[in-house]
């Protein structure tokens, strides 16, 4: 009888753990560079004032589309971006990216 309660208990745990993990710390942005905008993870934009978003669809793969919101996350004059996305749509080889600028 202990066992089979015990995995569903063991099984919250695991489930609670990945949470707090996906979750992380905040962390400092780096140091912000002229002209260039950086890419930042989603724990390291507390305290940046958020400049609105862009997206870009492209073909090739999904680095060219990487280059593409880099470009135009420069081009906004953003000091940091954090993609939110980058999926392939229903045609191969066209790919779709968005992301976050922040000041």
């Amino acid at each position: 009888m202990k066992k089979i309660l015990l995995v569903p208990a063991l099984l919250l745990s695991l489930s609670l753990t990945a949470c707090s993990v996906m979750q992380g710390t905040p962390e400092p942005p780096p140091a912000a560079t002229a002209g260039h905008a950086q890419e930042i993870r989603r724990n390291q934009t507390e305290g940046l004032t958020r400049m609105g978003t862009i997206s870009a669809t492209v073909y090739g793969s999904p680095m060219n589309a990487a280059e593409v919101i880099q470009k135009r996350a420069d081009a906004s004059g953003a000091s940091y971006y954090y993609v939110i996305m980058v999926d392939e749509t229903v045609m191969p080889g066209r790919w779709y990216t968005q992301a976050i600028l922040y000041k």
